[in-house]
């Protein structure tokens, strides 16, 4: 391997990685220096980096009495790791873990002609992008200039519809970093170029800063006639009657929205650490001998909605999986991810019409319990909740919950209340959403919130207080 250029023998390291790779005693004898019984390696440390040693040979550092060799085609590894995995934040203690059933992987056929990358092209243009990422984000924390990251980024193209989608998103982030320096004409550039989800959003938004209030105006109508999702149309209600008003149009009084049930709850004053949602279960749990309470945020709808499409989630469809090591499908979150799996979905969806939903996510419940899943969250969901659930949750809900998940799976599967409230007995629930001192909804959980409004859903809002002590 020597001759091979493989790896090194004896290569030249710094001062700092030959600390690393002894203990105490160890690094002390090789500098020669004096280690009394209560000092601490770090100690140590600070006293050799006095003397601004140069980087030498391993074995040139003192006498250590073992070998070192340096991998010198870590590249070429990481090519081979991003061919199987389709990215590089997996590695090869997948294989470990699964074996010894840490990780649980669905079973999913798939060919030898199924793969990440089909081109050395796309895997060029994937480490291109991975680059361009880790550049972004150093380039944020020292305060650079962004332009070699935005050059970098201009001169990627790529046949790959998923690669196009991702540098997309870099770029849209790019933007979003121009945004934060206040560098409205650069932000504004960047998301003019952008076709990604939020970009005309933040157009809008950048324009108005800027003072370009009928540009931002004239844009904002555009997008009100064919809004690209509910976040868009969140943003629109808020900002039109503003450059309505900013440009002297006539702003038309919005329809009033149902109010959100609210409670007040004032608690003792915590005596220790705590969680302001678990002080809400257990008073909820105490106050209702007849309920109980779960805290399950967006665990247990999404759990549901994956037990319910297990198998349509899982099924082998060409660019899906591609090694035994996925959680889930790899276009999850592509533009097209449902609408290749229509009728799959609908299939399921319509078991929610006769009955046939309890017994199939019973069932998957048992079979695939502690596979990962994009959906199930499996720390979460007992066999009790689950049961409480399929008892108390009409089906008519669930089909509005999971249509809304599917129509925009990035954006619709958070947003959910903190806790869930079952009276079993009278077969009928609660959704509270948990606030404590000083904290609002957020848009996402109100985006959910009117959702359920418009839908007879109950759902409050509970703003917890503490007594002074």
């Amino acid at each position: 391997m020597i001759a091979q250029g493989w790896i090194a023998a004896d290569p030249v390291i710094e001062l700092e990685q030959l600390y690393d790779l002894l203990t105490k005693s160890e690094f002390a004898q090789a500098l020669q220096l004096t280690a009394s019984s209560g000092s601490k390696k770090a100690d140590l440390l600070e006293l050799a980096l006095q003397a601004e040693p140069a980087a030498h040979a391993y074995s040139a550092w003192g006498e250590i009495g073992d070998d070192l060799y340096e991998t010198r085609i870590d590249a070429i590894c990481d090519n081979i790791r991003l061919m199987f995995f389709g990215n590089l934040y997996q590695d090869w203690s997948e294989f470990v873990l699964a074996d010894l059933g840490i990780y649980s992987y669905e079973k999913v056929a798939f060919s030898d002609a199924s793969r990440a990358f089909h081109t050395r092209a796309d895997i060029d243009t994937y480490l291109h992008l991975q680059a361009c990422r880790e550049r972004m984000h150093e380039t944020l924390e020292s305060g650079g200039d962004f332009d070699e990251v935005e050059q970098a980024l201009s001169s990627v193209g790529s046949d790959n519809l998923w690669l196009q989608t991702w540098r997309a998103k870099l770029s849209f982030q790019l933007g979003q970093a121009f945004e934060k320096r206040d560098d409205t004409d650069n932000a504004l550039r960047i998301y003019m170029q952008s076709d990604y989800p939020g970009a005309r959003s933040r157009r809008i938004r950048v324009l108005e800063k800027s003072g370009q209030f009928a540009a931002a105006l004239a844009l904002a109508e555009v997008a009100r006639a064919a809004p690209e999702n509910g976040a868009e149309v969140q943003h629109l209600q808020r900002i039109l009657p503003r450059l309505l008003r900013k440009t002297g149009g006539k702003v038309t009084k919005l329809q009033a929205k149902s109010a959100l049930p609210r409670i007040d709850l004032l608690l003792p004053s915590p005596q220790e650490d705590y969680y302001v949602e678990e002080l809400a279960r257990q008073y909820f749990a105490q106050d209702d001998a007849s309920a109980v309470v779960h805290y399950v945020e967006n665990a247990l709808i999404n759990s549901l909605l994956g037990l319910l499409c297990w198998d349509v989630i899982f099924s082998d469809l060409p660019g899906a999986f591609f090694h035994p090591f996925q959680s889930g499908p790899a276009d999850l979150h592509s533009a097209d991810f449902v609408k290749q799996r229509a009728q799959g979905f609908q299939q399921c969806l319509a078991q929610l019409q006769t009955g046939q939903y309890l017994q199939t996510m019973r069932d998957n419940f048992l079979r695939k319990a502690g596979m990962l899943s994009p959906f199930v969250y499996w720390d979460t969901l007992t066999e009790t909740l689950l049961e409480q659930a399929l008892e108390c949750l009409p089906p008519a809900h669930l089909a509005h919950w999971f249509a809304r998940i599917l129509d925009d799976i990035g954006d619709n599967r958070s947003g959910f209340p903190d806790l869930i409230q079952f009276w079993p007995q009278q077969r009928r629930y609660r959704m509270i959403e948990i606030k404590g001192p000083g904290d609002r909804l957020q848009d996402n959980q109100i985006r959910f919130l009117d959702f359920c409004l418009q839908h007879d859903m109950p759902v409050a809002v509970c703003h917890v207080t503490f007594e002074e002590r």
